[in-house]
């Protein structure tokens, strides 16, 4: 196999880390969602996520001033309303009536939980040391919310440029993890 050099614009594709998400987030009685797909598990227990929330995001105003919000995973059958959050603004589009999400409350966070997403995570920011330099935000899963009758989701991967992966066949190899 011989390799060529490979444009350092499109290393993020090779890397991406896990299913893109609907994060969501309430602030001064608007509550929005984006999609977000930078992001990376740092630690089991508690459960720590890291994400990148850029500043140029209407989301990154409410997850700084109320340092909550809540990760959706939504599954394949709600691709195009992932990408129609992740192509508008909350500043000028409601997404939750413009793209048929249903929100309902969180036990713990002011953010909804998105009713059609598979799994929900209620989250606080509990490190924000990187956010000024890299919008990037340590997340702590409080809580979390599964629907029983999806046994292996079919998951988005965001690729770059309007493609994505879609989780397929799950394999099972002998682990020590516990």
């Amino acid at each position: 196999m011989v390799k060529r050099p490979y444009p350092l614009s499109k290393v993020y594709g090779l890397l991406e880390p896990g299913p893109v998400l609907l994060l969501s987030t309430a602030h001064k009685g608007r509550v929005n969602a984006m999609a977000l797909s930078w992001h990376t598990m740092m630690e089991f227990e508690p459960p720590l996520v890291g994400c990148v929330v850029s500043d140029r995001d209407f989301s990154f105003t409410a997850l700084k001033a109320t340092r909550e919000c809540v990760l959706n995973i939504p599954t394949v059958d709600l691709a195009q309303k992932v990408v129609d959050c992740g192509n508008h603004s909350g500043r000028s589009v409601d997404k939750f009536a413009a793209f048929g999400l249903t929100p309902q409350p969180a036990s713990l966070v002011g953010a909804p939980l998105i009713a059609e997403c598979h799994a929900s995570l209620e989250c606080k920011v509990v490190d924000t040391r990187f956010v000024n330099r890299y919008s990037f935000f340590v997340l702590e899963v409080l809580k979390a919310w599964a629907d029983p009758a999806r046994q292996e989701p079919r998951t988005l991967h965001h690729r770059g440029w309007g493609a994505f992966m879609v989780a397929g066949e799950t394999i099972r190899l002998p682990s020590r993890m516990k």
